[in-house]
């Protein structure tokens, strides 16, 4: 009998602390853990017995990378909740607001995370320091410009505090507009070259699976960022008030993350789920593009996403020039006096989703009378995706051959996972705690949503 254990305590090059366990018996995977061991941080919690307007600040300090996505998702949800409806000038200034945040992390995850598994080095320093310096400095101004759009509207480009319910606090001038259109201007060729290197990087092939479920926002006039419904390429087609009747999330022992499942089944969001369901809807400057570079979609290949991405990257700075080329100064960047609107006739619940870069961020508030958060609940991307993660383990490295040296499937296992641009911390929701330290085994588990308010 040949026995192999494939063990990763620490994944490099991913944002957050996780892990992965393999163990192989006569070229045949036993079992497969992607360990999430991250504390919780009950962010949920945090924002209970609070007011409506502190949400925005509060979750955008869940994730460095993407804050604008919890703080669109919460903005929509506490909006439907207090049926206010902004104004349009609002609408498209959201638009732009992702956008940066799309162009930044998908140039990071690019760049510093995925590129250098398929090139064979350890990291971007490496690439930078070969002959891959042209290629890292492209991506770095990229990744500058999407943290230039953040910091316009949000202050700063991490844990931007310029989004608010209604609206924004600030509105760009006129001059910081036509600054900022230059440099989308300048860039745009160079974001098609992205498209073009990424398309050249040795992908592996991956063989054909159609009971992929890829799950995204739809929108029926534009690519989304923060608005349409839930659908999937096998059919689904929900509002987001109906989330919960079709997506479920467990425990597992090995992970302080939840798995969520769709009718029981794991399903993929991200780039390549939001291409693949979206991708008539894209200019045609982005499908001349891909039909240059050959990608037939949709595509069934996980590899894939990092070319998603760097589409996506095109897409945005598309898009944002498109939303600037029209841009005019708005009497107030936000609606006044939203507090004349309490207290409410009763209590109300609202629901926000939008396309974090990573993939779908889902969002229900419960507030009293007064505007005050009695219930929150929050389904990050990655907590989604961790059960296609480790389907996805499985089946590719079967493919990639159970028969290799443990090294080279311990290289493959953690391309496959970086693949996904995991945002580990974004994803735990689960704590553990020992009622008896000694010998006692039984456990009492917490998540977020449900954790006492005595802890």
């Amino acid at each position: 009998m040949v026995v192999k254990n494939v063990n990763v305590p620490i994944l490099p090059r991913v944002e957050g602390e996780g892990a992965l366990e393999l163990f192989i018996e006569d070229e045949n995977i036993k079992n497969i853990k992607l360990r999430i061991y991250e504390p919780p941080r009950f962010f949920e919690k945090f924002l209970e017995n609070r007011n409506y307007y502190d949400v925005v600040d509060v979750v955008a300090r869940i994730c460095g990378i993407c804050p604008v996505a919890y703080q669109m998702s919460a903005v929509h949800a506490l909006e439907k909740a207090l049926n206010i409806r902004p104004i349009p000038w609002v609408r498209e200034m959201r638009r732009l607001f992702y956008c940066g945040e799309w162009i930044e992390s998908h140039s990071l995850h690019i760049h510093f995370l995925a590129a250098p598994d398929f090139l064979g080095l350890g990291n971007a320093l490496e690439m930078a320091s070969g002959k891959y310096q042209k290629e890292v400095k492209r991506g770095i101004k990229i990744q500058n410009l999407g943290n230039n759009i953040v910091r316009m509207f949000g202050g700063r480009s991490v844990h931007p505090v310029g989004a608010c319910v209604g609206g924004f606090f600030y509105a760009p001038s006129i001059s910081e507009i036509k600054n900022l259109l230059q440099q989308l201007y300048d860039i745009e060729e160079e974001a098609r070259d992205l498209i073009k290197w990424v398309s050249t990087l040795p992908l592996p092939i991956m063989p054909s699976n159609d009971d992929i479920i890829y799950v995204s926002l739809s929108h029926p006039q534009e690519y989304p960022f923060n608005e349409g419904k839930i659908i999937s390429n096998k059919g689904l087609n929900i509002d987001l008030e109906e989330y919960e009747k079709y997506f479920k999330e467990g425990q597992r022992e090995h992970t302080t993350a939840l798995y969520s499942y769709l009718q029981g089944k794991a399903y993929l969001v991200g780039p390549l789920a939001r291409l693949n369901n979206n991708f008539k809807l894209l200019p045609p400057k982005v499908l001349k593009i891909i039909d240059e570079i050959g990608l037939a979609l949709p595509s069934n290949n996980m590899f894939h996403s990092i070319i998603a991405r760097s589409i996506e990257i095109y897409y945005s700075i598309l898009e944002a020039i498109s939303i600037l080329e029209h841009y005019q100064m708005p009497d107030s960047p936000k609606m006044l006096n939203l507090q004349n609107i309490f207290p409410l006739k009763s209590t109300s619940t609202g629901y926000g989703c939008t396309e974090a870069p990573r993939g779908l961020l889902w969002h229900r508030y419960q507030l009293d009378k007064n505007g005050i958060i009695t219930f929150a609940r929050i389904v990050p991307p990655t907590s989604q995706n961790q059960a296609r993660i480790e389907e996805d383990l499985n089946t590719s490295l079967i493919n990639f051959g159970l028969d290799r040296k443990e090294e080279e499937i311990r290289l493959m296992a953690e391309m496959i996972i970086r693949n996904y641009d995991p945002c580990i911390s974004c994803s735990v929701h689960l704590l553990d705690i020992h009622k008896n330290k000694a010998l006692v085994k039984q456990k009492s588990r917490f998540t977020c949503s449900n954790l006492s308010s005595k802890f």
